[in-house]
């Protein structure tokens, strides 16, 4: 069954007295447990369906389904127990004056749950931190840390979809391994669906079963994991990426 749908959406934005078409048309759908890449380079739009999605776009054609039902504008209180986001940027999505325990309990507190101190800790664990980070500030942790806190504060109200949005391309590559590692676990313990971002076809094929290509903010092509693994792209600028990214692929 898909969990995500997106039909024929379309992202306009108005900027200087001129239209920036970001996304053009774009349709595809997730299944549910399934990790789903888009990738193209900067750009290409892929960034801003993930933003359309969250309400933080403006969708100007088509329409957003989670689990069958159109998603309402603007989005209701129940949609961030539905669907959270990891942003790029672990330092920037992180208050720099709330402490770890702060910025986890906060979406507890929001939606009315308690036992805030147990669901902490077990947060922290599950993403390989120690209790004793509940207590640090975001420029006490590096940046594999940051991003571990990120994405346990994503989780915290336990939702069915991770939005991932170039999750690990801020990170030193070792550090990258060890967070895609991390959602990959998170992922199969969980059930979760994922929507991932990347400009780097490396990161996709560790980590999705389908992806789709785009371009200036079109979709190109879709393809399976297998596809990719085999260099069966039918369009050149699928092949570029491919090509691009297939040192790292193979390594």
């Amino acid at each position: 069954m898909s969990l995500i749908e997106i039909d024929h959406v379309s992202v306009t934005f108005r900027a200087k007295g001129r239209e920036v078409r970001a996304v053009e048309d774009v349709s595809f759908s997730v299944d549910e447990g399934e990790s789903f890449g888009l990738v193209g380079e900067s750009g290409s739009g892929k960034s801003t369906i993930l933003r359309a999605i969250c309400g933080m776009a403006p969708v100007t054609a088509g329409t957003i389904r989670i689990g069958g039902k159109a998603l309402p504008s603007p989005r209701g209180s129940g949609f961030a127990t539905q669907v959270q986001m990891v942003f790029q940027d672990p330092y920037a999505s992180l208050h720099p004056r709330h402490t770890i325990d702060r910025t986890l309990s906060e979406p507890l507190a929001i939606h009315g749950l308690r036992d805030s101190d147990a669901r902490v800790v077990q947060a922290l664990q599950d993403v390989g931190l120690p209790p004793g980070f509940r207590f640090r500030y975001p420029h006490q942790l590096s940046g594999g840390q940051r991003q571990r806190v990120a994405i346990a504060r994503a989780l915290m109200l336990q939702p069915r979809i991770l939005l991932l949005d170039e999750p690990t391309s801020a990170l030193d590559a070792s550090v990258q391994a060890e967070v895609l590692n991390l959602l990959s676990r998170l992922r199969e313990e969980r059930g979760l669906t994922f929507l991932m971002v990347s400009h780097d076809l490396a990161v996709i094929d560790h980590m999705c079963d389908r992806i789709l290509v785009m371009q200036h903010g079109r979709a190109v092509e879709q393809m399976r994991r297998e596809d990719l693994a085999q260099a069966r792209m039918t369009t050149p600028y699928a092949r570029s990426l491919f090509d691009a990214s297939a040192d790292r692929m193979l390594g």
